[in-house]
């Protein structure tokens, strides 16, 4: 009689989005993931509900990832999450937002596939859109916006690769300006200054601009102005990150947005 080994199962990690914050806009994929994990690992801004669908057996690791403040280190993330695969646990990255939009998703899929470690990523709502959906607009419009570009406002030239040139924001903002796009900047909170002086150089200092601090939690607040004044509405409103930073003509229909180039035009909406 021929006998057959049963084959070693595949080691795996799982990338889940778990959304901008409100656990309740988790995808039910998600849900179902983070209930069969045995190890998950879990940024900070993740909200202490959405882990609460874990097992109660299952290890839960906080790895904090929060813009301008002290972090776990990302090569040490990357080492763990191998290193619990390879042990045969059931690995779930529990990340902010879209695992795949500036949640170094990609870095992790190649760190984990390279190691042959199976990757799966489960999507959630990114902040850009949770932002949009508080400001009660749409990030596309047909009287106003043609696309959308999101960026990150900290880029980190030391992380990257040789080839990858510094931003060019002058021409994001005169390409924004031209083809008629709405910019949604993550993490631009401690270069909002620098941003704003940049973007003038290609977009007009009465662009409509709106901030969205803790997007879809009870905490959420928002700002408007116009381009020219982005700077000093972080100062006199105290915005802090997380925030996402919203330019563009799609905020024109805005309640009490007054657009004009001028200090007294910005007010908070």
């Amino acid at each position: 009689m021929t006998s057959f080994t049963q084959p070693a199962s595949v080691p795996k990690v799982t990338l889940v989005g778990a959304g901008p914050g409100d656990p309740e806009l988790l995808t039910l994929k998600a849900v179902k993931a983070i209930a069969s994990a045995t190890v998950l690992l879990v940024d900070d801004l993740v909200h202490p509900d959405v882990w609460q669908h874990a097992s109660r057996t299952a290890r839960i690791i906080h790895v904090g990832k929060r813009g301008g403040c002290q972090s776990t280190a990302q090569a040490f993330i990357e080492k763990l999450m191998a290193q619990e695969a390879l042990a045969g646990e059931n690995v779930v990255r529990l990340k902010g937002g879209d695992p795949l939009i500036f949640g170094r998703g990609g870095e992790e899929q190649q760190h984990l596939r390279a190691q042959g470690i199976q990757v799966d990523v489960i999507n959630g709502i990114t902040a850009g859109l949770a932002a949009a959906h508080d400001l009660g607009i749409a990030l596309t419009h047909r009287a106003h916006a043609h696309g959308v570009m999101m960026i990150t406002g900290h880029a980190s030239p030391q992380h990257a690769p040789s080839t990858m040139p510094a931003i060019d924001w002058s021409l994001i903002a005169q390409t924004a300006h031209r083809c008629r796009l709405t910019l949604v900047i993550y993490m631009g909170v401690q270069t909002a200054h620098a941003l704003a002086q940049a973007l003038l150089q290609g977009l007009p200092g009465h662009t409509p601009v709106a901030v969205v601090e803790n997007a879809s939690l009870p905490t959420q607040r928002h700002a408007c102005a116009c381009l020219s004044e982005l700077g000093a509405l972080f100062e006199r409103e105290q915005l802090a990150s997380p925030a996402v930073i919203v330019i563009g003509d799609v905020l024109l229909g805005l309640q009490n947005l007054a657009v004009a180039d001028a200090p007294n035009a910005a007010r908070q909406a």
